[in-house]
């Protein structure tokens, strides 16, 4: 597979037990890494167990089996295995990353690990600790605390809405019953069940690691997360934080990945706010009124879902000011659109800087992964280039006045600003 970029990733899709992975081969490194994830995540905690997901995700890699957590680390240190499971917002998800000849071993841990993870009194007790001072560090700064606020805003009802990491109040109260919880309703061999592979590793080969690393998992559908209502318009919200900035997070609608304007929205983002310094709102809030040090916006996926969310700093004196500077280009580019100078810079910048996203195996798994959450066909990458080099100034103008709406901008400010 090649696109205009000449960027080549041929993927193989592989069987093998009742489960489906896509492969890259690649033996030029003698490494392999896998990742796998089910739907759900922090979604799936019960209300008032928060972070039960992402805590038991650690734990599952302190000791497994007959290793306690220090031999289970000696066994991944001694044959240079990477070994991890977590859980975002809306998956579940594990991997591994090692040396051909260690396969096996990584194997037999992960395994191990999913299987017959130890969740030892003592493990529980300082990850517990470790994940509190987390949450409590992260409400310390407006930066925490106003993400808190602006997802419980824009969804309440809905564990989107609610920390994925935990309160301090629910990690405190969690039980181990109610941490080996989140194991049972994901750890299943279903059609749910994404598996992508990348490296030093054949097709027959990943088949039969496919049956050796999921065959003792109980087969069982996947629990489905609740479906993601529409986002919340909510405003503007002043969560106060005694600091001498304000951080501040906005955002709107989005459209879902499955959209065939997608990729149209990620070239006109790339122009409005992608984060370089040619984007629009970089040029205005930071370059022309050093209102800010950085500030970015983009598509988020959630859910199968899109939001459009942004993020910036600054002094709390110039909250109002910043404000009006992001709405006026909000709505410029709504009402305008990009001009075509812009739209052949950001086309080079994103065809360009594709290859550079697949530096290594563990990278190249991980994007397989995600085209798999995503509904993507095996060719999705090798097109790209083609696909963006054809979109026109006009379809992104169509777009920006299709996603974006000022009048249903929320707004976030977490500090001490003047004149909100």
């Amino acid at each position: 597979m090649s696109g205009g970029s000449g960027f080549s990733l041929p993927i193989q899709v592989v069987q093998g037990s009742g489960l489906t992975a896509w492969l890259a081969e690649d033996h030029s490194v003698p490494v392999v890494s896998l990742s796998w994830s089910w739907p759900g995540g922090a979604a799936l905690d019960p209300e008032g167990q928060e972070g039960a997901a992402r805590l038991a995700a650690r734990l599952m890699t302190e000791g497994a089996g007959n290793l306690d957590a220090n031999a289970f680390a000696d066994a991944l240190r001694d044959e240079a295995i990477g070994l991890d499971f977590g859980a975002d917002r809306d998956s579940f998800e594990g991997g591994f990353r090692a040396l051909a000849p260690a396969l096996p071993q990584a194997v037999r841990l992960a395994r191990l690990a999913m299987t017959a993870p130890r969740f030892d009194p003592a493990d529980i007790a300082r990850l517990r600790a470790r994940a509190i001072a987390s949450a409590r560090q992260s409400l310390e700064g407006p930066r925490g605390r106003g993400s808190r606020a602006f997802w419980a805003a824009a969804y309440p009802n809905h564990p989107a809405g609610r920390p994925g990491g935990g309160t301090e109040e629910s990690l405190a109260a969690l039980t181990a019953e109610q941490l080996r919880a989140p194991l049972a309703r994901h750890l299943r061999r279903n059609d749910r069940l994404l598996i992508a592979a990348a490296g030093a590793i054949t097709a027959p080969q990943l088949a039969t690691l496919l049956s050796d690393l999921f065959s003792d998992l109980p087969a069982q559908p996947a629990e489905t997360p609740p479906p993601l209502p529409a986002f919340r318009d909510f405003g503007t919200q002043v969560v106060p934080v005694a600091a001498p900035q304000s951080a501040i997070l906005f955002g709107q609608p989005g459209i879902p990945p499955r959209d065939p304007d997608w990729e149209t929205a990620q070239v006109m983002l790339r122009i409005l706010g992608g984060g370089g310094f040619t984007a629009r709102l970089t040029r205005s809030i930071r370059e022309e009124r050093g209102l800010t040090y950085g500030i970015a916006t983009g598509l988020d996926s959630l859910f199968g879902q899109g939001i459009l969310v942004g993020s910036c700093a600054t002094a709390n004196a110039r909250v109002p000011e910043l404000l009006t500077v992001l709405r006026a280009e909000w709505s410029r580019m709504a009402a305008e659109g990009p001009t075509q100078e812009e739209m052949q810079e950001a086309v080079a910048y994103l065809t360009g800087s594709q290859p550079l996203q697949f530096t290594d195996s563990r990278r190249i798994s991980g994007t397989l992964l995600a085209m798999r959450r995503n509904d993507r066909p095996l060719d999705w990458l090798s097109r790209r280039p083609e696909r963006l080099s054809a979109i026109t100034r006009d379809q992104a103008a169509a777009l920006a006045k299709r996603l974006l709406r000022p009048d249903a901008l929320s707004v976030t400010v977490a500090g001490q600003p003047e004149g909100l």
